[in-house]
């Protein structure tokens, strides 16, 4: 609980930090630039599984890992680190080639310097995950994330255009690199062993495949894209599908973060270890599922209002991926769970089949633009997502029956938000009502609503909620404790 505690402040702050920097951004970038800097961040994505973090994460699920398995870690890292930055630098060229615009070569070398910066830390992270410290984990986010805001928004009111999100991301990990190894205290040693490397290889390996599959679903449309669209359409989809998972990345990821090392503590017992993913699984949706659905309804008034009528393009591509960023917020937790299970390869063969169909998807869709990818691929994800949770659910030995059971009362208050909040807005679209009052109207209509549907249809998780809130410990008597 102090673990989530860390989690939710500090990735509170850092979502509304964020969101009022992606304003500031909208305000000061224009849509090309955005698409620019979108063609170069795309091989950012893959910054997880090309630094070493499959292979970091090994650390966590291990019941006991020794020294030598820790140095291990960290020089391969750092040596595969190293690699992928001297290679970005050398291809840096052929990669403004394909795209067919000169300004992407040196932005794209610039950013290849974080796989180095992040492989340099990927252990330091995860044995702070293993330890449960996540004070130390969220007070270096919010630090970094403090000064990578501020070098994205000065850079870019000087005109600095597109390096502007380079820089962010460089001076992100660049902080994130000094405070991790200012607040563990392990180093590594000069020590290495390829029978140590062997037995965390296989854990490592898929599940780095696993998250360079997941990453190559979610940025291949990006490429594909900037490639045949144009930067202009990559700036609108990659603003839309940046704000849709804002939630997810900012809020739900960190949650997941801390559940993995809870769920590897309790993995050979399945009962419990269940009944946590249905609890956790249960709260997620009622966080993930108005947040997400609600975006379909508030759209057009939100983008018009916050960012500016020169994002009205994005709208439609925001209400579609909602259906995305719903399946990501509510299928986190399978990953989570075949990890904690040691089942990657199982994980890494559902990735696959994930990014196979999203492919295909993806070219069809670019027959009718950007709206017809971020259709196609909510298409995807409303067919195989399901599968994803029987799979997960199998693993635990239960059903997708006890699944409905967990989430029913959830979706029946969701629909009632969003329902009311949808009428509210058409209600005074119709009497001429200004976009600001429609879109605060909306939101509070359905904040209202929300809470006693809660009460009404899922009580369950207003119990779990409030058996989250600390306890008072109380000392046992002197005589009892001697």
């Amino acid at each position: 609980m102090r673990a989530l505690g860390w989690q939710i402040a500090s990735r509170g702050t850092l979502q509304l930090s964020q969101v009022l920097v992606v304003v500031l951004l909208a305000h000061l970038l224009t849509p090309r630039e955005y698409g620019i800097a979108g063609m170069v961040l795309v091989v950012l994505s893959f910054e997880p599984a090309l630094a070493g973090v499959g292979l970091a994460s090994a650390l966590v699920q291990r019941p006991v890992i020794t020294e030598m398995d820790k140095s291990t870690v960290f020089w391969t890292n750092a040596g595969v680190g190293l690699l992928v930055c001297l290679t970005g630098v050398g291809v840096s060229g052929l990669v403004a080639d394909f795209y067919g615009n000169t300004e992407v070569a040196p932005l794209f070398a610039a950013a290849s310097v974080v796989f180095l910066l992040s492989s340099l830390s990927s252990v330091q992270v995860h044995l702070l995950v293993r330890e449960m410290d996540f004070r130390s984990l969220e007070l270096r986010s919010l630090a970094a994330g403090l000064v990578g805001a501020v070098t994205a928004i000065v850079i870019a009111a000087k005109g600095g255009g597109a390096w502007a999100l380079i820089a962010q991301q460089l001076a992100f990990f660049g902080i994130s690199l000094v405070l991790l190894w200012r607040f563990s205290h392990w180093r590594p040693r000069l020590m290495y062993s390829l029978d140590n490397l062997r037995e965390l290889r296989s854990f490592g390996a898929h599940a780095s495949g696993t998250m360079m599959m997941s990453q190559l679903t979610q940025n291949t449309d990006n490429v594909l894209i900037g490639k045949v669209l144009g930067a202009q359409a990559l700036g609108l989809y990659g603003f839309g599908y940046s704000l849709i998972m804002l939630p997810f990345t900012r809020l739900a990821a960190p949650i997941l973060e801390v559940l993995y090392p809870v769920f590897s503590r309790v993995q050979h017992d399945l009962p419990r270890l269940s009944s946590q993913w249905l609890r956790s699984l249960r709260v997620m949706a009622a966080v993930t599922m108005p947040a997400m659905l609600g975006f379909i309804v508030v759209a057009p008034d939100m983008v018009d209002l916050v960012f500016g009528r020169r994002w009205q393009g994005a709208v439609p591509i925001i209400q579609i991926l909602s259906v995305v960023g719903l399946a990501y917020g509510l299928q986190g937790l399978n990953a989570v769970i075949l990890q904690a299970l040691g089942r990657t390869r199982l994980l890494f063969r559902y990735s696959c089949v994930l990014f196979g169909a999203a492919l295909i998807a993806f070219v069809v869709g670019l027959r009718w633009g950007i709206i017809g990818v971020a259709g196609c691929f909510a298409a995807v994800n409303v067919f195989l997502q399901p599968a994803y949770m029987l799979v997960t659910a199998r693993s635990m030995g239960i059903g997708l029956r006890e699944c409905g059971r967990a989430l029913s009362g959830v979706i029946q208050a969701t629909a009632l938000v969003v329902t009311v909040a949808l009428l509210t807005r058409v209600f005074l679209m119709a009497d001429g009502v200004p976009p600001a009052l429609r879109l605060a109207s909306a939101i509070v209509a359905g904040a209202a609503v929300y809470v006693p549907a809660l009460v009404w249809r899922a009580p369950d998780v207003v119990t779990e909620i409030r058996q989250l809130r600390p306890h008072r410990v109380v000392a046992p008597p002197a005589s009892v404790a001697a």
